[in-house]
């Protein structure tokens, strides 16, 4: 029988292919994640899981709770950053020294909650319509103090859809003949530092833009509330599926410069059919490119807007590719093309939440709790996020989050408890010292306000 808190009752293993080998299980004495407690670190600086432990409501009576909803909370979010997605995972990591201390409380002298708690904190205890709001909520109180820290000059959002593969029998998955599977198709919104600033959960079947309301509308909001005391401008990209005069004219009203790219049609290449004219002469071994500009107004439109067009002749194809972007930016068509182009950074922005995040494991069989768990993967993405964007020294700020939950977090440690204190002894290999010094040194340089907000 395994000891309570991970030791072995047994004596060392040996290995045969060379004896002077033993192996011991100490799981209360090593860890695997000891890099978790700089994002504890940048955690505590920021506020971040405070402020979900002040909203969240605990639906639970009495005093018989061993573990709070900020401990909670916690446990399911450094859980994520640690590539534990599973609660299935909760009654190990419970255990483990550096998950203990990071939840703190109870978790320090005994351990973090079980399975079964996790299970009932995430499935019952979140899905309420209050604490569901308030996790859809949360992303965007977590920019905000970031950027109480470091005030941006202008605010980009970038909408995206993608696909998450289900299995079984789960409430709301569908075909999607798109992206040929069967799955969810969650709705992301992103800034241009990388945070994700909201996102929906929705079934397999619907539009890319279908929703685009309840997931941008919020954000607009905390902007202008906040432009009142720091003015910023505002930014909105997106593909042709969100080509929509609704989103056009929500985002004239509400003073956004936008970029959006249209679906070709015959009216649009009439308007630039001198550029569709092969050139005359033999073709050069390079891409050429054109670009126009001209007013248009299809028939769902209530004003004429202007379009932005890019041509390019390739040498080993015969005809020309072709791309629009209605937009309302004054600038020449060239720079609203290479603005409209940075957007394919949210593309890879998705990519890292589902490869570092794992925020497409939503294995629920109801809808309602994998749109926690969508959440809980959001969150745990911003953390990380915010540790790239803020916090890492020069020499590894390129880093990906999936070399990032690797290099930084998958750090292995010895503790050693002497008296009051307890000794994390860390391995010394992608991460040394100096270099988890210089972190610590820039996430302590955040607890002091910038001068732009003094």
């Amino acid at each position: 029988m395994a000891h309570p808190m991970g030791e072995s009752e047994a004596g060392s293993l040996r290995l045969d292919f060379d004896r002077r080998l033993k192996l011991e299980f100490h799981g209360s004495k090593i860890t695997s994640d000891a890099g978790l407690f700089a994002f504890r670190e940048l955690d505590d600086v920021l506020g971040l899981t405070e402020i979900a432990g002040e909203c969240l409501v605990d639906p639970r009576t009495g005093k018989n709770g061993q573990h709070g909803m900020t401990g909670l909370f916690r446990q399911s979010s450094f859980g994520r950053l640690g590539g534990y997605e599973d609660v299935n995972d909760a009654d190990r990591l419970g255990r483990d020294p550096a998950m203990r201390w990071i939840v703190g409380g109870h978790a320090v002298a005994k351990q973090a909650a079980s399975a079964s708690q996790m299970g009932r904190f995430e499935t019952e205890f979140l899905a309420t319509d209050k604490n569901l709001a308030v996790l859809s909520d949360l992303s965007g109180h977590w920019i905000d103090r970031v950027h109480d820290r470091r005030p941006p000059s202008k605010i980009i959002l970038d909408m995206d859809s993608s696909v998450s593969p289900t299995y079984g029998d789960q409430e709301g998955t569908a075909y999607n003949g798109h992206f040929g599977c069967t799955c969810y198709h969650p709705l992301f919104l992103f800034n241009q530092f990388g945070d994700l600033e909201r996102c929906r959960l929705r079934p397999g079947n619907v539009h890319s833009a279908d929703g685009w309301r309840d997931v941008l509308e919020p954000v607009v909001s905390r902007y202008k509330a906040r432009n009142e005391e720091h003015t910023v401008r505002l930014y909105f990209r997106g593909d042709a599926a969100f080509a929509s005069p609704d989103i056009y004219e929500y985002l004239e009203a509400e003073g956004f410069l936008y970029a959006i790219r249209l679906p070709n049609n015959k009216v649009l290449q009439e308007s630039i059919s001198h550029l569709l004219r092969r050139p005359v002469g033999r073709p050069p071994n390079h891409v050429r490119r054109f670009y126009a500009s001209f007013s248009y107004q299809a028939g769902s439109w209530s004003k004429k807007r202007r379009v932005v067009a890019k041509v390019e002749w390739h040498p080993d194809r015969l005809e020309p590719t072709i791309g629009f972007i209605v937009t309302n930016l004054s600038r020449p068509a060239e720079r609203v093309v290479a603005f409209y182009n940075q957007r394919g950074t949210a593309e890879q922005w998705i990519k890292e939440g589902k490869n570092a995040i794992k925020w497409t494991r939503l294995s629920c069989r109801k809808f309602r709790n994998n749109e926690v768990r969508l959440q809980l993967h959001a969150l745990a993405y911003n953390l990380a996020n915010f540790m790239r964007t803020l916090a890492l020294p020069k020499e590894i700020e390129h880093w990906s989050l999936t070399t990032i939950r690797e290099k930084l977090v998958k750090i292995g440690a010895k503790v050693v408890a002497h008296g009051r204190y307890v000794t994390f002894q860390m391995a010394e290999v992608a991460v040394p010292r100096d270099l988890f010094q210089g972190i610590l040194r820039l996430i302590d340089d955040l607890r002091r306000p910038s001068l732009a907000t003094a």
